[in-house]
């Protein structure tokens, strides 16, 4: 692959990393009760604090294991990076990569600056909700789903089946 696409892709990983950092800067500038309703009994904003992993999980756990969460994560995203620049995809995995790299880029410089994750995008409907989230959450999770999309509906190198052999009438007789 040509590298001006391998850098089109950095450069999308990238602004989604900013995206991300600004979005949480502009929360965590607000009240720790904060709470705006964008679409009333849909979608509100609020201002919440994660110190553990996706959904909230490991928020207590000891310092250890989020060092190794962290390090986990740091060599996880290493080999995303090396698989984006090194190898050959279409575009659209490319940017499927970069997308999953600026989410967890973002994230994780968070985990390791602050200790958490600034959150702020909370959608429900009555008493149901989803966990609260953020840009980068967002970026990782559309990410995957191309990713998903490349792998189960395209196939780039995989040959077309070859169209039925039609035999004529008299063949044996």
């Amino acid at each position: 692959m040509p590298r001006r696409f391998q850098l089109r892709h950095l450069f999308a990983g990238l602004g989604v990393f900013v995206a991300d950092q600004v979005s949480k800067g502009m929360v965590d500038q607000l009240p720790d009760d904060f709470s705006h309703t964008v679409i009333p009994g849909v979608f509100r904003i609020i201002h919440a604090e994660n110190p553990g992993v996706a959904f909230g999980l490991f928020q207590y756990a000891a310092p250890a294991f989020r060092d190794a969460l962290i390090a986990a994560s740091s060599l996880a995203l290493v080999v995303v990076l090396t698989l984006l620049w090194r190898s050959k995809q279409t575009p659209r995995t490319g940017y499927a990569m970069a997308l999953i790299v600026g989410g967890a880029c973002g994230n994780l410089f968070d985990r390791i600056l602050h200790g958490k994750v600034v959150d702020f995008l909370l959608f429900y409907l009555g008493q149901h909700s989803w966990p609260v989230f953020n840009l980068a959450d967002s970026a990782i999770v559309v990410g995957a789903g191309l990713l998903v999309w490349e792998i189960v509906h395209d196939h780039p190198g995989a040959e077309a089946p070859a169209p039925p052999v039609e035999l004529p009438a008299d063949l044996g007789s």
